[in-house]
């Protein structure tokens, strides 16, 4: 009986051994949902809620992989398991030293395996900054340009491309619609910022892995992810409160956490209150706001500008609210829901506002965009295999609808013209990630995309309240279609070189009816039907702990949308823009070097090299309709333009970053951005590129302790002649300032910035920012509304 005892002592022994658990090794917090599998994946396993895996079913010959992401891949074989306990303790990756993004492939990687140059931002590092909206937080980052035509908006030009060749994402959902176009776009403004948890931003092509659009760059937007409780039920939160000088900026913000071990839910509401801008008192005269237009009695009215410096008008309302669920239904599904709506109310479009006529009136009385509005449905559920079709499955279905209008009257004219836009978004996809151990890893998924365009125009009478029908910017009804497929492989030759190759086809199709009622147009309607095939091909090489090299090239595409093809407005005084059926994609080329360097793991030296050749570039070009190259739109005799397909474009450029650490408290560190490029036209002579902007960079000192953080910074920006202006920006020169000819340029600018947080307790956190110093007055590239001037910003954060 004894023996018996012994041996089934033994065997509950050897059987309780075949458990192990999954901790981390520096906070011992146990690990849901490590990856445990042998060599060639034949036996797989997942930890559970308390970290636990049974290895049972390994024989013990078997080699054993722990894996996650964020952690340090643990390898060992399970006889060695038994002698050193039953507890396996993973060492975290370093976050500084190789930060985990998932931009690339919509899977989390290593950032040092992926050969395109990606930067990110954190939610510490978003609170820190403080940013009003995220085209803000976007230029913050010292390496996006922000273009701005109105206080209510934000342009982000990436490499030498804008608006509709840049990709917007949030949460894995592109957000760019049939109608984003190539003029400046503000919908991100749209997006939170207070509700981020980080950004990553993809500089250069990304179809790839993202389709159509994404030319320059890919702008990734995470927002908070709800939170599991370790124990049984958590609830956690921030409170802000923010106040900003040189707008009258009040914010208002609340977010909070309810998390149990399966169940959790996050809730972010922010309301914004911006009064009419403020610019500097140093700079060009052709800035001021001299005189603005008043409604008085019934009747338009110039009015002198008390103060010249104050932009009347340019400010707005905005309210934003986000609640997303997350639902562990098993250790291997879960699910997803994601709810997002934004408002604002109207917003004045200041650079239409500030133009005037050559008998010295201003051009418009009233012109603002109305309440634009976004809501996004994105229902997700995430499902872990066993390695043999895929290790991990991410299905999303998402519903997104966005709604816009152009509200513009002219100057003593009784007419009030309307458009009214609204687009609903369909959006299936598909995406798998399989790995082999740590060496090869394969992305594949598919996608399918649904555009709907709703458009009315109609004119009201301010006199006697009559309202009629009139043309409406796009046509009603129209639709935009995309199919696609993909596949990305990450190929690890070795410790030292990875390599990663894609391929994507897309297939779009869109069909639109035209209205007649207002123009004669020699159509009725247009269609697409068209494939593009992309891809991309780079490495990354480590010779050793202090280099990082990176090559790539890429190809990337953009296919006509509604807005291309079906448009009627005017860009500016005396033009109008109309339809176009016969467009085809355009087609970019793009190829990237970069190093980096790592010296007494102090200083680290980064270079990035581009070269990007756009080929069938779609631009707006002198047109004719039915014959006639000048027609009447909404009472201005217009030269006709349409969008057409091009010969080529080159853009070009090199980004420059450093950092020094001088103690665990100080570092320096700054980026310099240069780029270049030029457009062929039909005659053969070469123009500046629209969308390229001067030269820009920062600087930043920063000190940080326990409680108290200093960041003293310097942004800079170069100068842009009249002769380095793209045609269609010469000729607007109400944009610019006026060179001693007489000529619009862009001058050079710079700021000089202060920002501290000090941490009173544990919950309580006071922000002090002193942005422009030395009060400037300058315009960023191409905008139209001048930069705040010196601007004191307080804000008062609790975390709970």
């Amino acid at each position: 009986m004894r023996l018996i005892g012994i041996l089934c002592l033994l065997i509950g022994f050897y059987t309780t051994a075949q458990t192990v658990t999954v901790v981390n090794a520096i906070t011992k917090e146990k690990l849901f949902s490590v990856a445990v599998y042998n060599k060639d994946k034949s036996i797989s396993g997942i930890t559970d809620f308390d970290g636990k895996v049974s290895l049972e079913k390994f024989s013990d010959s078997d080699r054993i992989y722990f894996q996650s992401m964020a952690f340090q891949t643990y390898v060992i074989n399970k006889v060695d398991i038994l002698p050193q306990g039953t507890v396996i303790a993973m060492v975290p990756r370093s976050e500084k030293i190789n930060p985990i993004v998932i931009s690339a492939s919509k899977f989390e990687q290593r950032k040092q395996d992926i050969p395109q140059k990606i930067i990110s931002q954190n939610s510490a590092q978003i609170r820190s900054n403080n940013p009003q909206t995220s085209a803000d937080l976007l230029q913050q980052s010292g390496q996006v340009y922000v273009q701005k035509s109105q206080q209510g908006g934000g342009s982000p030009l990436i490499r030498g491309f804008s608006t509709n060749r840049l990709l917007l994402t949030v949460d894995g959902v592109r957000m760019n619609n049939a109608i984003f176009r190539g003029g400046n776009l503000q919908n991100v403004i749209s997006i939170d910022p207070l509700s981020i948890d980080r950004t990553e931003v993809i500089l250069g092509p990304g179809s790839v892995v993202y389709g159509s659009d994404a030319i320059g760059g890919v702008m990734n937007f995470y927002t908070l992810k709800p939170k599991f409780a370790q124990d049984s039920i958590s609830f956690s939160g921030n409170a802000l409160m923010r106040y900003a000088t040189a707008n009258n900026e009040n914010t208002a913000h609340l977010d909070f956490n309810y998390g149990t071990k399966r169940f959790a839910s996050a809730t972010s509401i922010s309301v914004n209150s911006f009064g009419d801008l403020k610019m500097g008192s140093h700079g060009p005269d052709d800035y001021l706001r001299n005189q603005y237009v008043d409604r008085i009695g019934g009747v338009d009215v110039i009015v002198d500008n008390p103060n010249p410096k104050e932009q009347v008008p340019t400010g707005y309302d905005q309210i934003n609210l986000l609640q997303k669920f997350r639902y562990q239904a098993s250790q291997n599904w879960e699910l997803d829901l994601g709810i997002i709506y934004t408002a604002t109310g109207d917003f004045p479009r200041y650079d239409s506002l500030s133009r005037f006529n050559d008998n010295g009136d201003p051009r418009e009385s009233e012109w603002y965009y109305g309440p634009q509005t976004w809501l996004m449905l994105n229902a997700k559920a995430i499902h872990r295999g066993n390695g043999k079709w895929y290790d991990k499955m991410i299905f999303s279905q998402a519903y997104q609808q966005f709604e816009e209008s152009r509200n513009n009257r002219s100057f003593e004219d009784v007419d009030f013209f309307q458009n009214k836009e609204k687009v609903d978004v369909f959006t299936t996809s598909i995406d798998f990630e399989r790995r082999n151990r740590e060496n090869n890893v394969l992305f594949y998924g598919a996608e399918f995309l649904h555009n709907r365009v709703g458009s009315v125009g109609s004119v009201l009478n301010i006199d006697t309240q009559e309202r009629q029908d009139a043309a409406s910017r796009y046509p009603d009804g129209s639709s935009w279609r995309s199919l696609a497929a993909y596949a990305n492989y990450q190929w690890r030759l070795d410790s030292q070189i990875t390599i990663q190759s894609g391929l994507r086809y897309n297939h779009i199709w869109l069909d639109a009816q035209f209205d007649n009622r207002f123009f004669n147009f020699p159509f009725e309607e247009a269609s697409l039907n068209t494939g593009a095939l992309t891809g991309a091909l780079g490495a990354t090489y480590l010779p050793d702990d202090t280099w990082e090299l990176r090559a790539n090239f890429s190809t990337a595409f953009r296919a006509p949308n509604v807005d291309d093809i079906g448009k009627i407005f005017d860009p500016s005084p005396g033009t109008v823009i109309v339809p176009n059926p016969d467009l085809e994609s355009e087609y970019s080329y793009n190829t990237e070097l970069a190093a980096r360097k790592r010296i007494n793991d102090k200083f680290t030296f980064d270079v990035s090299a581009y070269y990007t050749l756009l080929k069938d570039a779609l631009v707006a070009r002198d047109f004719q309709l039915d014959g006639q190259d000048m027609i009447t739109y909404q009472g201005e005799l217009s030269q006709v333009q349409a969008i057409q397909n091009a010969e080529k474009a080159t853009v070009y450029g090199i980004e420059i970053g450093a950092q020094y650490e001088f103690n665990k408290n100080l570092r320096m560190y700054g980026h310099y951005n240069w780029l270049d490029g030029e457009q062929e036209e039909l005659d053969g002579s070469k123009v500046a590129v629209r969308h390229v902007s001067p030269s820009f960079g920062d600087i930043h000192a920063v000190f940080e302790s326990d409680r108290l953080q200093l960041d003293g910074y310097v942004m800079f920006n170069g100068q842009f002649d009249f002769n380095d202006l793209a045609p269609s920006q010469q000729s607007r020169p109400y944009l610019y300032a006026l060179d001693s000819d007489g000529n619009p340029y862009s001058p050079s600018w710079y700021t000089v910035n202060l920002r501290s947080s000090y941490k009173i307790n544990d919950g309580l956190t006071a922000t002090a920012i002193l942005e422009n110093i030395t009060d400037q007055r300058y315009r960023t590239y191409s905008s139209g509304i001048a930069a705040a001037g010196r601007n004191l910003i307080l804000a008062l954060r609790y975390a709970f």
